[in-house]
């Protein structure tokens, strides 16, 4: 069975293509005519158009169009159709929407009918981002907030006669907004089981803006919805910072998804005309053949996909958009590619190619500035420098590296050392990639394509300055001039100092710096936490022997039995964290705690298992220094054991384990609690549930 492609149009189509759906000023009518264009081209399909700040999307979903936007609207809907494009009309009411109220239902009828007039025939109903709180005339009619969106979904799907495309975005999106998990998420099991066969439901992957998106997380989200889920992808968003843009290709989702999901749209910046590779590269992702389809595996490409190389992929599209870059989007305007064309044949040029009165220099007069054309090399370096939310692109991975090894070993440049020749050398080339950053900036900015500049402009303009610290800084290390003033004067000028009161506040928090993708020295920042499985217990018994001391202390706490796996933990209440290195953490609970005290023969009052019948215990390495998976961890153990009924929990501690003592004081919700025969160095703490 062949893999189906974006382009195909038939019923049961694979979904491919690109969501509005950022915060921030919405594309002109122009540009999306435009995208429309490359989607055809490209072989994508569908347009969601949900812009946030689309009043009428959004805050005032109740107001019909006026004359003069439905007319935009009809224009822009028929542009789609000619190109072949599924025009998706999204709306977004749950800001304020009263569920109940039957008025309400009906405004929402009216506007998406009205739209439906407008020749649009595929419709989308969101529901994220917002409060999940009901009011109480909701809380009346409606057993839970998922029961009341899927109600509303269905009705307003039937109304609109059972669209072929209908997409319904849930409140949660993705894996980190389940609670506890996806597998035991209730709303998402009452929207999988409640919304009509006919309703495709659109997926983030594990996070908002998830880093990798894994065949078994999707199998796992469409067991739960019934149905194979529609991923918005958000990996080249930027609308949470106004400092990044995305240039790197659609990566780190392995083409054996395409058959599992019902399709991918692509959320990509802000600014529509860099969004060039994030559409392009999709679009080559979409059509890749998962079950044969050899293709050149390039050196170092880490994915190994025998059907898609992010890195082959990249360069298609970066080659195609030179060509944008060099033809002119102004009138009059210079066309780079077509002098490039004529320059490079063997006719000679007419007379008439050179304006009449151009300036000719005289001798010894300055030449006539001539801009160098852009390169295709210029483009795969502007690619490196931003090129995804997790990674930056291998040059700018080795400037990071060089400037942080020139900087550790600067002791080489100012005395003669074995290591003098080496730093010269690496601070040479260090000099010859920040050189390569400035002259892209050079070309960048005399490319004829305007528009494409403007929408980049501020984030070149803001590299090239970093960069250029960063060669001053270099080179007064090797001795070379005087200190730069960008560097070390007291009273600099203004771009000598990066990123406002933005910046002001992050350099003040203590977690400034734990996420920047290259960090020295090197620390874990990026964890996985995970239900426990049977095979853990090997793996959790050695994290409870490391943090035991030399010389056991007696007696043993009643969680012991839990750690050591004399007894294994209650079903669905046992979670794990790992780092790169491997298992560093773990929360295990038993609903029940009598089995544990009787393990011990330790006798605990019926009064302390009525309001805390069950027992909780965590331990996670020194290593580990971040408290939040921590507290994310247990917030998720205590929710498995609420669900099983239990009204509390708790746990025990010794007087000397201060870590441990600290972390659930933090916490808030423990408490110490009363209970016979402790012995003397063991305190027990009580949360209810």
């Amino acid at each position: 069975m062949s893999t189906p492609s974006c382009a195909k149009a038939q019923p049961g189509r694979f979904i491919g293509g690109v969501v509005e759906g950022f915060y921030g000023r919405p594309w002109t009518m122009e540009q999306r005519s435009e995208l429309f264009k490359r989607e055809q081209k490209w072989g994508l399909n569908t347009y969601l158009y949900a812009p946030k700040d689309d009043y009428k999307h959004r805050m005032y979903w109740r107001d019909l169009y006026s004359p003069e936007e439905a007319e935009q609207l009809i224009a822009l809907i028929s542009a789609a159709k000619q190109h072949n494009v599924d025009f998706v009309y999204a709306i977004s009411p749950g800001l304020d929407i009263t569920f109940s109220n039957p008025k309400e239902v009906t405004a929402l009828k009216r506007k998406l009918g009205q739209v439906k007039g407008f020749g649009c025939r595929s419709f989308s109903l969101l529901f994220d981002d917002i409060e999940t709180e009901m009011c109480p005339a909701d809380k009346q009619a409606f057993s839970s907030f998922a029961h009341a969106q899927v109600a509303i979904t269905n009705a307003v799907y039937q109304h609109l006669g059972e669209p072929e495309t209908f997409l319904f975005c849930p409140t949660d999106y993705c894996a980190s907004f389940c609670t506890p998990t996806v597998s035991q998420s209730s709303y998402l099991h009452t929207v999988g089981e409640g919304l009509l066969p006919g309703i495709d439901i659109l997926w983030t992957g594990p996070k908002v803006v998830s880093h990798k998106i894994s065949v078994e997380s999707i199998e796992e989200v469409t067991s739960v919805l019934r149905r194979p889920p529609v991923i918005w992808d958000n990996i080249h968003a930027n609308d949470y910072d106004p400092q990044r843009i995305f240039l790197g290709p659609f990566k780190d989702r392995p083409t054996e998804l395409i058959p599992k999901l019902r399709g991918v749209l692509t959320n990509p910046n802000c600014e529509f005309y860099p969004n060039f590779v994030a559409i392009h590269t999709l679009a080559t992702w979409c059509k890749a053949n998962s079950e044969g389809g050899q293709r050149d595996v390039e050196m170092g490409d880490e994915e190994q996909d025998p059907c898609y190389s992010p890195q082959r992929a990249l360069n298609l599209a970066l080659t195609d958009w030179l060509q944008e870059f060099l033809s002119t989007d102004q009138p009059g305007g210079p066309c780079l590619k077509a002098r490039l064309k004529k320059e490079s044949s063997d006719e000679e040029p007419m007379q008439t190619d050179v304006a009449e009165g151009s300036y000719v220099p005289g001798p010894g007069e300055n030449p006539v500035y001539t801009a160098e054309p852009l390169t295709l090399e210029d483009l795969k370096l502007l690619s490196d420098l931003f090129y995804l939310p997790y990674e930056y692109g291998p040059t700018a991975r080795t400037m990071l590296q060089e400037l942080d090894w020139l900087k550790n070993n600067s002791a080489a440049a100012a005395a003669e050392t074995d290591k003098t020749v080496e730093w010269c050398s690496r601070a040479k080339q260090f000099d010859d990639m920040c050189e390569a950053v400035v002259q892209m900036f050079n070309r960048l900015s005399n490319a004829p394509n305007r528009s494409i500049l403007y929408d980049l402009y501020n984030y070149i303009c803001d590299i090239k300055s970093g960069v250029g610290m960063a060669r001053a800084y270099v080179k007064t290390l090797g001795g070379q001039g005087q200190p730069s003033a960008q560097l070390m004067n007291n009273d600099p000028e203004p771009w000598g100092f990066r990123g406002g009161l933005s910046g002001e506040f992050q350099r003040m928090l203590p977690c400034h710096g734990n996420r920047d993708l290259f960090r020295h020295p090197p620390m874990t920042a990026v964890y996985c936490m995970r239900p426990y499985c049977p095979t853990d217990k090997v793996e959790v018994q050695k994290i409870f022997r490391e943090m035991q001391s030399d010389h056991m202390v007696q007696p043993p706490l009643i969680c012991d039995s839990l750690s050591a796996g004399e007894l294994s933990p209650s079903p669905q209440c046992a979670f794990v964290l790992e780092d790169d290195i491997g298992m560093c953490g773990y929360a295990l609970a038993l609903t029940n705690a009598k089995p544990a005290a009787a393990k011990i023969q330790r006798a605990v009052s019926d009064s302390v298992l009525e309001d805390f019948p069950s027992l909780i215990t965590i331990q996670v390495l020194p290593r580990f220094t971040d408290s939040s998976p921590t507290k994310r961890m247990i917030d998720l153990l205590l929710s498995s054991i609420r669900s099983s009924g239990s009204r509390g929990a708790f746990c025990e501690l010794r007087h000397s384990d201060r870590r441990m003592l600290n972390f659930y004081t933090k916490l808030g919700s423990f408490k110490p609690i009363k209970m016979e025969g402790l012995p003397q160095d063991i305190i027990a703490m009580g949360t209810s549930l």
